[in-house]
């Protein structure tokens, strides 16, 4: 069991920086990431844990793709990474959700990203860091923590019986149908609509809204610890915060990685507009 918690903040980490089992690894932009960052911290673009083909260019690439990838960074089975971006949340969340799907369970989310780091005052580097690259393998993927279209369309009658929700993370135009970012647009029949950015407070750095009162809202809004649920954006990048967000709360959550860029393309898949589930 991790001897550092799921969320961490900024004021905890820093005096564990120089701890020899932890890999930090920074979401931020490039420009970010060279302009200053968390020290010790290793940079990863998000485009290379994507896929990048439709229909789900959200998905995750070859499984020797992912070797290659945390290979490259450092990632031993006993490194615990701790993960963070300028924004927030999203590609940090999507990168834990990541480490769920290889099998990598030791890792912590920076709460707020660098946006925290420097609100709180603390020392940052500019250089790019050295890094050691290791042999890691991925042998598989772990199905508890994804789902696909075809699973969807097979749980969407237990929405009506409690057992099943979706989380749907992105804006409310585009849950309604008026903004549209693929064929067609609306939402899956029965999701909630709550958008990630909501769940962030700009005044305290990007960290996540206060934790009780954000566990009262999924309540409210359905999205229960008894009930398996979803999450999905457009191509599961502002989802990766809302799969991080329930993962903290104590949901049984899973991503759905093809997401709107899949459903909304599929002339075959149930749409509803408006405002209701």
């Amino acid at each position: 069991m991790s001897i550092y918690p799921l969320l961490l903040e900024p004021e905890d980490l820093q005096p564990l920086l120089h701890n020899a089992d932890l890999l930090i690894i920074d979401q931020s932009s490039l420009e970010h990431y060279l302009t200053g960052h968390v020290p010790g911290a290793v940079h990863l673009d998000f485009k290379q844990l994507q896929l990048g083909e439709q229909p789900t260019p959200g998905a995750l690439p070859p499984i020797e793709q992912l070797n290659h990838v945390f290979s490259e960074l450092g990632l031993t089975a006993d490194k615990h990474v701790i993960a963070y971006d300028d924004e927030g949340g999203g590609w940090a969340g999507r990168l834990i959700w990541a480490l769920d799907m290889i099998g990598h369970s030791r890792y912590s989310y920076l709460n707020g990203g660098i946006h925290a780091w420097l609100q709180a005052g603390l020392e940052t580097e500019n250089n790019i860091k050295a890094i050691q690259p290791s042999n890691y393998v991925v042998t598989s993927l772990d199905s508890r923590f994804t789902l696909t279209k075809e699973q969807v369309l097979a749980r969407l009658n237990d929405i009506d019986s409690g057992d099943f929700a979706i989380w749907d993370a992105r804006s409310a135009a585009e849950y309604r149908g008026e903004k549209v970012f693929a064929a067609r647009g609306g939402h899956i029949p029965g999701a909630v609509n709550y958008e990630w950015t909501l769940g962030m407070d700009s005044t305290r750095g990007l960290r996540i809204n206060e934790l009780t009162k954000f566990d009262d809202l999924l309540n409210s809004l359905g999205l229960t610890a008894d009930k398996h649920i979803m999450t999905h954006c457009q191509t599961h990048h502002r989802s990766g915060f809302t799969y991080l967000v329930g993962k903290i709360l104590g949901r049984n959550i899973s991503a759905y990685a093809g997401s709107w860029s899949e459903w909304g393309n599929d002339a075959n898949t149930p749409i509803n507009t408006g405002s209701k589930p």
